[in-house]
């Protein structure tokens, strides 16, 4: 496990993204309603309450399994590295690099790792995105990135 640090040079070029072999439904429940009976809770990847409702990170499969409606089909992306929660700029400079060849992802930046979700068909493109990122911060002299 890599040592917390806020240098966006030192967090980029250390990101280790490691793509999850889980594929992820985004799906939302009413405030109040439960996830159907039966869904077991080790399928339940996270979740984020709203005032408009819950939202559910579950497994795919298991999403299909009970009929829920999903919003978005992700492959599940993790940085390995363990940053700051206070550090800056990360999340802006994988989000602008996936996003410069049309990539959408959402984020989860959770106590140990930064979790990225993107849509299944970019799981590959996104991974080489990520890691040419990574690549160029490990070889940068320092002169942009801090």
């Amino acid at each position: 496990m890599h040592d917390r640090t806020t240098n966006l040079r030192a967090l980029i070029a250390s990101m280790s993204p490691v793509l999850n072999r889980e594929r992820v439904a985004i799906v939302s429940l009413a405030l109040g309603e439960l996830a159907p009976a039966g869904i077991p809770g080790s399928a339940i990847i996270g979740t984020f309450r709203e005032q408009e409702g819950l939202t559910v990170f579950v497994e795919l499969d298991i999403a299909e399994r009970f009929n829920l409606q999903i919003s978005f089909r992700a492959a599940w992306i993790t940085l390995l590295l363990r940053s700051d929660l206070t550090s800056a700029g990360l999340t802006a400079a994988f989000s602008a690099a996936l996003g410069a060849v049309g990539i959408s992802c959402n984020v989860v930046a959770a106590t140990y790792h930064d979790h990225i979700f993107v849509p299944l068909e970019a799981a590959n493109e996104a991974m080489c995105v990520l890691e040419q990122l990574q690549r160029d911060a490990a070889n940068h002299d320092g002169s942009t990135l801090q």
